[in-house]
């Protein structure tokens, strides 16, 4: 692989994984927090983180799909 295409990758899947992150609401943070179960909110939290995360992968995945084709219609 390219150099630069895997400092991308690299740099992108330390973005979707970066395990400090807070995606919350602020309404969802208060109600969740205002519990002595802590476990629910940190759980709500990485769910969200993961439901941001999907679509831009997806869309990362349709522009190197693309990118490929292009490329590879390119060189032929």
């Amino acid at each position: 692989m390219p150099s630069r295409i895997k400092s991308i990758f690299f740099f992108g899947f330390f973005l979707i994984f970066f395990s400090d992150v807070n995606a919350q609401c602020a309404m969802c943070r208060a109600v969740l927090e205002s519990g002595s179960d802590t476990s629910a909110a940190e759980g709500i939290n990485n769910g969200i983180v993961y439901l941001m995360a999907i679509p831009y992968v997806l869309v990362a995945v349709v522009f190197y799909a693309v990118y490929k084709k292009l490329r590879s219609t390119k060189y032929s």
